[in-house]
């Protein structure tokens, strides 16, 4: 899934939703503290996509943290964007991984982490978890706060 082409930013205006994850944008705009290491987390506890195989609702509760460099992710187009999974057939993993790689061409971070803490498909839990970059030194990033699987509810 590469990013698309510069377009109009969503904020502030009317956007459907994007049919598939190929056609969203996710939006850059200017990090305001570009000489200072800080966490920015988005968690996404209702993720929904579709089972490759049997064509059937998967749910996860997403977290992703990033440190960012010059640009941030702005949250509208990362909401439209997950969204777009809902009628998008993928496993797990193929999931968890796009989102992360999208978000790294959209802005370039200096440090990613996404955990993908999916619920049980055919009675097992499947978590992906992906970290690229270096975590800054010093920065202050929290465990990710999903209780291993027990009912997640």
């Amino acid at each position: 899934m590469a990013p698309r082409a510069k377009s109009k930013p969503q904020l502030g205006r009317a956007v459907a939703l994007p049919a598939s994850p190929d056609e969203a944008v996710l939006d850059a705009v200017a990090n305001p503290h570009p000489d200072t290491d800080y966490l920015v987390r988005f968690t996404a506890p209702e993720f929904t996509s579709l089972c490759p195989v049997t064509g059937q609702p998967d749910f996860a509760h997403l977290v992703i943290d990033y440190a960012p460099a010059k640009r941030i992710v702005e949250s509208k187009s990362l909401k439209l964007y997950l969204a777009s999974f809902r009628n998008h057939a993928a496993f797990h993993e193929a999931c968890t991984l796009a989102i992360g790689k999208r978000v790294i061409a959209a802005i370039a971070p200096k440090w990613l982490r996404i955990g993908g803490y999916w619920y049980p498909r055919g009675g097992m839990p499947i978590d992906v978890f992906w970290e690229t970059g270096r975590r800054p030194k010093d920065l202050w990033v929290p465990e990710q706060g999903v209780a291993p699987y027990r009912g997640r509810g």
